[in-house]
């Protein structure tokens, strides 16, 4: 059973979550302020949390990035149409996606579902039981069935869909894949507006695996075409 912690300092809110996620069989722990979700991760394993981003104290985001610091579970945060730079700046610190207020029970769901196949495929939870190989590329390996990373003999910490976005890239040196196939291919949604989202997280995995960032070594970009794996 998949555990997933629900913060939001409106209790109505946190109320009608639960009751749309424990009928669908899922485990829900509740937190009404970022404090309360840090503790609350820190206490006992969960799978998935859905953040509100504007409550009282440690608001959304910054509890996002400290969670960041130890977690790499998928976190969906809930927003309010008004926030768009807020959306832009979650997904800049680590968060995985996010649902706009007043929000449809179905479309919860259905993120929920797809954020956790993702994190389950990367051994989050059972592990998928598949065999996997180890790919590498000069300094980078990574070894599907552990679902690791090592950069230079050092393990790296990925959340889900850097480690797809890499996993894709490592599977095909060389080949350069546009924004838009590299959304369609991890995210497995249609690509609208995807190529700051892609960006980010390519930019994000590059402060993992690069020893400078700026320039790096091992994930190129082809200017107006997309990104490749160099191959070392």
């Amino acid at each position: 059973m998949y555990t997933i912690l629900v913060c939001d300092d409106d209790k109505d809110i946190v109320s009608a979550l639960d009751i749309y996620l424990t009928s669908e069989g899922y485990r829900t722990v509740k937190a009404y302020d970022g404090l309360e979700a840090l503790q609350a991760a820190e206490s006992q394993p969960v799978d998935l949390i859905l953040m509100d981003i504007m409550m009282p104290g440690l608001d959304g985001i910054r509890a996002t990035a400290k969670l960041r610091e130890k977690h790499n579970v998928p976190i969906i945060l809930l927003t309010a149409k008004s926030e768009d730079a807020d959306k832009v700046l979650g997904l800049n610190i680590g968060a995985d996606d996010y649902i706009t207020k007043p929000f449809n029970p179905i479309e919860v769901i259905a993120r929920v579902k797809s954020q956790l196949r993702r994190y389950t495929s990367l051994g989050g939870k059972s592990g998928s039981g598949d065999s996997g190989k180890l790919l590498t590329n000069g300094g980078i390996a990574l070894d599907d069935s552990a679902k690791s990373v090592t950069v230079d003999g050092d393990q790296v910490n990925l959340t889900p869909l850097e480690y797809n976005i890499l996993l894709l890239l490592l599977k095909n040196p060389g080949r350069v894949f546009s924004t838009s196939q590299i959304y369609e291919l991890v995210w497995n949604d249609p690509s609208l507006g995807s190529e700051n989202t892609v960006a980010v997280h390519i930019r994000h995995l590059r402060e993992k695996i690069e020893i400078d960032p700026a320039n790096p070594r091992y994930i190129k970009v082809v200017w107006g075409l997309g990104y490749k794996m160099e191959k070392i």
